[in-house]
């Protein structure tokens, strides 16, 4: 039997989320994880914490289970805080898998909610790239190869890079 279309949408969301990620996060420069852009601006390696947490969240609420809206978990390095938010949007998949009959509202909430704050905070992520001096470069996301279950650091190359 086919996994119903929303459950499956919100799967292709996450698989997108892993590959914009790890093209904001993949080569970033030593002291990245640190860069201080301004006064109130969260540096890089507290970002992908906080994403953590809200992923975190909704993996609770998806799940089902008793729900604390600030979800917690210990601070990590760099390289800790990008597995961890890896392994989070592994674990959100996996309950999507498990629980594909989810009503649509839940789901929809899903989107306009974390999944739509974690992408804005990759879109910080990538910015704060350029203002380190190591831009991200664009590419056409139409067609890149993004693939429900594909959530790890392992991402496809661009196929439509910008020149």
């Amino acid at each position: 039997m086919a996994e119903p279309a929303p459950t499956h949408l919100v799967r292709h969301q996450l698989a997108a989320l892993a590959y914009r990620f790890q093209k904001a996060v993949r080569g970033a420069p030593a002291d990245f994880a640190a860069l201080e852009a301004g006064a109130g601006v969260r540096p890089p390696r507290a970002i992908v914490h906080h994403m953590v947490g809200v992923l975190g969240y909704l993996r609770e609420v998806l799940s089902g289970g008793e729900v604390d809206l600030h979800y917690a978990h210990p601070e990590l390095d760099w390289d800790g805080e990008v597995a961890a938010l890896h392994a989070m949007l592994a674990d959100l998949d996996a309950v999507l898998a498990e629980r594909p009959g989810l009503a649509l509202e839940l789901l929809e909430r899903a989107l306009q909610g974390p999944l739509a704050d974690a992408m804005t905070h990759v879109g910080q992520l990538a910015m704060l790239r350029r203002l380190a001096g190591s831009p991200v470069h664009g590419e056409n996301f139409f067609v890149a190869d993004v693939r429900v279950g594909r959530l790890g650091a392992d991402q496809a190359p661009p196929r439509s890079p910008d020149p």
